[in-house]
């Protein structure tokens, strides 16, 4: 059984690495936090609502747990959102008009 090299797992994992740099693939990014947010949300709810039906501790602190993964989740999204670089401004020409 062959083993990898410091160098041959650097040069395998190289398209990931650099994904995980500042400013690189940036959408992605906060599709990835943005899943994690609508999962914690799901987690939020059902908490928060069988909470109010049975009153336990632990599925309170569950609820406030998950309703501040929520937050802590948003604040990803729109720092990766943040610096999303800018789309190009569509320019039409006069003469066009809309197909719809």
């Amino acid at each position: 059984m062959a083993t990898l090299d410091k160098r041959d797992y650097r040069e395998r994992f190289q398209p990931v690495t650099g994904m995980l740099d500042n400013g690189r693939c940036e959408p992605m990014k906060a599709v990835v936090h943005g899943v994690l947010m609508a999962t914690v949300a799901v987690c939020a709810a059902y908490n928060t609502a069988a909470w109010l039906k049975r009153r336990q501790r632990h599925l309170a602190i569950n609820a406030v747990i998950y309703s501040a993964a929520v937050w802590w989740e948003r604040c990803h999204v729109m720092h990766h959102l943040h610096d999303c670089p800018a789309a190009p401004r569509v320019t039409r020409h006069p003469n066009m008009q809309d197909a719809a």
